[in-house]
């Protein structure tokens, strides 16, 4: 196993200075989290937009590539903003050339958010390669390693979701 540089400092090793595979399995979860947030810091600033554009933006290709129409009210439930701010987001998006607003196949009254085959280009040819190359990791994975890592990360994730804790009761 293989680990970065961050290593020689003993943090990896217990008080009886045996090797901590607990201890240097979370660094490497950190070290995986600084690579991607320095991706999409990346990818933000070769795009020229930011944190919650790029979600909105992956939103709704997703939502077009399932054939599903894209009100602004599903964007500010999905990105947990105002409707003042998800107006203020779709004006940015279409000022820049990645979405355009619609009118709703069904409902006259209302519009739908749209992304631009421009766009979906431009995030393809962004985020493409580097997707290809995580899938490939991920493909090498047996079943059975494809199982742990799931079910690893799944209860990582349970462990940090600020849902999952029952708060003290401050009142006893």
């Amino acid at each position: 196993m293989a680990l970065n540089s961050s290593t020689g400092s003993g943090y990896w090793y217990g008080a009886d200075g045996q090797f901590d595979h607990s201890a240097a399995v979370l660094q490497s979860l950190r070290d995986y989290r600084n690579a991607e947030v320095a991706t999409r810091r990346s990818t933000r600033d070769s795009m020229g937009m930011g944190e919650t554009d790029i979600l909105a933006l992956r939103f709704l290709l997703r939502a077009r590539a399932s054939n599903k129409a894209v009100v602004p009210k599903d964007l500010s439930n999905f990105l947990g903003i105002t409707s003042a701010s998800t107006t203020s987001l779709i004006d940015r998006l279409v000022g820049s050339g990645h979405v355009r607003r619609e009118p709703h196949p069904t409902d006259r009254r209302s519009l739908i958010v749209v992304p631009t085959t421009e766009s979906d280009t431009e995030v393809r040819a962004t985020l493409g390669a580097m997707h290809r190359r995580m899938m490939a990791v991920a493909e090498e994975l047996t079943a059975e390693e494809a199982g742990v890592v799931i079910a690893f990360l799944q209860r990582m994730r349970e462990a940090i979701d600020p849902e999952n804790h029952v708060k003290p009761d401050l009142d006893s």
